[in-house]
């Protein structure tokens, strides 16, 4: 493995786990499916300029049936997760939504790679610290079997999104085409998706109306990242093997958790911060193996 893996992988875990903390704390007064399609119409129009500038169309080949697949399963995976959230325990969801990392190991595997003994420990020990960073609840409230449904679906979409964006482009103009035409797709997904809700009657406001000061730079700043960890993540998967990367970028839910404590003041339980040792020290084996 490069350390330009190791480097790339670990910026897309940063981003994501910001643009996660941010999002969520956008849904807290905004509707979920609103935050989606604006904040993703938002990335769409800057990766447009982008691929408009850098001629990125000369790029269009095949590959992009795979960022247009992304696109259309993103918002599916996102989606349902935020209903499992809404149906909790939020301790059972999370650690059962890092599951996603499954995806890309398999195929992974399956298309010959093979890590050395030390990156096997670097995986198992980051996995089990990214389940543990997110407090799953041993005992407590139990779980609707719905919540479980949705998660693991929400599992599953953002390990094929891993997939798929790494199949997506093979340069870096490429690579701009790829997540514009993801986007266009996550917008219409989106798009369709809130229509349907309105007509059945949910609001697509928050209460109040549109804060226009505050509410379009978070927005921004959600759909940009986000754009910006698929891309890493592109760039960390075609640099090294694809077990690694996706473990290193799977760590984002730490990310959020440290987030949530520093600009929140949330406390971590005992084994959430036991969970982020653990995957710290998962990013290590790895990153030297």
């Amino acid at each position: 493995m490069t350390a330009q893996t190791a480097l790339f992988a670990l910026a897309t875990s940063l981003l994501w786990g910001l643009a996660d903390f941010g999002g969520g704390l956008l849904t807290r007064r905004t509707p979920a499916l609103t935050v989606v399609v604006v904040s993703q119409s938002i990335a769409a129009v800057v990766l447009g300029a982008i691929v408009i500038a850098t001629g990125g169309w000369s790029a269009a080949g095949p590959q992009l049936w795979f960022a247009l697949a992304a696109g259309l399963v993103g918002p599916v995976a996102l989606l349902s997760f935020y209903k499992a959230l809404a149906l909790g325990p939020m301790g059972v969801v999370s650690p059962l939504g890092s599951l996603a990392v499954a995806v890309p190991i398999t195929v992974g595997l399956f298309l010959g790679e093979r890590p050395g003994l030390t990156q096997v420990a670097g995986i198992v020990v980051a996995v089990v610290g990214v389940v543990l960073a997110g407090g799953p609840q041993w005992r407590g409230a139990p779980v609707q079997r719905q919540a479980v449904l949705l998660t693991l679906i929400a599992a599953l979409g953002f390990g094929t999104v891993f997939v798929l964006i790494a199949e997506a482009s093979s340069s870096v103009t490429g690579l701009f085409l790829a997540l514009f035409v993801q986007r266009l797709t996550n917008v219409a997904t989106g798009g369709a998706a809130l229509l349907v809700s309105v007509r059945r009657g949910a609001a697509a406001l928050p209460e109040g109306g549109f804060p226009w000061r505050s509410l379009p730079g978070a927005l921004a700043f959600v759909g940009l990242a986000d754009v910006a960890a698929n891309g890493t993540y592109s760039v960390a998967a075609q640099h090294g093997p694809v077990t690694v990367a996706a473990v290193l970028a799977s760590l984002y839910p730490v990310v959020t958790a440290l987030a949530a404590r520093g600009f929140l003041s949330e406390r971590l339980r005992g084994i959430q911060a036991a969970g982020a040792g653990l995957a710290l020290v998962g990013t290590v084996l790895l990153a030297t193996g």
